[in-house]
């Protein structure tokens, strides 16, 4: 079997994800528009199976990653329909194995950010190598607000990108934190116009297709050994303890209050 024989082409079709390859670049784009690109576990899975594939493609030089419509990605969504029949706890396991799937990649993966990136959207974006923002976009962790802790590693990859203090302000807090704000925090690559935002991303990728493939997946490789040491660690320890939480009746308030558009009324229980 050649790497080709198990790369992109052997991926099947997975609801609210769309792959393709064009010219070197795979663009995997979460296709949920209506719902600000909300994941569910068949999205995350999908995510990962095209990054794990895309791993044993040759033809794939760089990914591209990102949402349809105005949005990244909502995050999981809270009482969605369609995630009703779900475990969370399952949401939680395709999120970690789509995130171990692009820091792996040895290839460059892009986040291209056009609008607002949230829960586990957040995740998503930062295992990415580049993050690149329109300037109408935003970032927000607001797993706190639901009684919640920030999942899919992000309590190793915000404090990676910006430090312990900005981390803990960002997922004790539930700040929105502004495209231009992300920049100069450093939780972004670039901020662009939202005019010229598409044609921005495609000249960097264009700089990477360009670039010596070998020399940029080592360069990926010993950066991220270097900086993300505590990802895998993070990912388990989140695990354990959102799932406690799950099981709280802080969160079945949180995600009433969510649902209500009302204040949630913890009670540490």
């Amino acid at each position: 079997m050649t790497a080709i024989d198990s790369g992109i082409d052997t991926l099947a079709p997975v609801a609210g994800v769309s792959v393709t390859l064009t010219d070197g670049v795979l663009a995997v784009t979460i296709d949920r528009p209506d719902s600000l690109n909300s994941v569910t576990t068949g999205v995350l899975a999908g995510i990962a199976d095209a990054m794990e594939a895309a791993a044993r493609d040759p033809r794939v030089r760089a990914v591209r990653l990102g949402g349809a419509g105005r949005g990244f990605s909502s995050g999981a969504g809270i009482g969605a329909e369609d995630a009703a029949d779900e475990l969370p706890t399952e949401i939680i396991v395709e999120a970690n194995r789509a995130i171990r799937a692009i820091v792996a990649l040895p290839r460059p993966v892009v986040a291209v950010v056009q609008g607002p990136a949230a829960g586990v959207g957040v995740s998503l974006a930062l295992a990415c190598d580049l993050i690149v923002a329109s300037d109408k976009a935003f970032f927000l962790l607001a797993f706190t607000k639901i009684g919640l802790m920030p999942d899919g590693g992000a309590s190793a990859l915000v404090a990676a990108a910006v430090g312990r203090t900005r981390a803990m302000r960002l997922a004790l807090l539930a700040e929105r934190l502004s495209a231009a704000e992300a920049l100069e925090w450093g939780l972004v690559s670039a901020v662009y116009p939202a005019e010229e935002f598409d044609a921005e991303v495609d000249k960097l990728l264009g700089r990477l297709l360009a670039g010596p493939a070998v020399a940029l997946a080592k360069t990926k490789h010993a950066v991220n050994a270097a900086t993300l040491t505590e990802l895998n660690a993070a990912l388990d320890r989140e695990y354990v303890g959102q799932s406690i939480l799950l099981n709280n009746h802080d969160f079945r308030e949180g995600a009433r209050a969510f649902q209500e558009r009302r204040s949630a009324n913890f009670t540490d229980s």
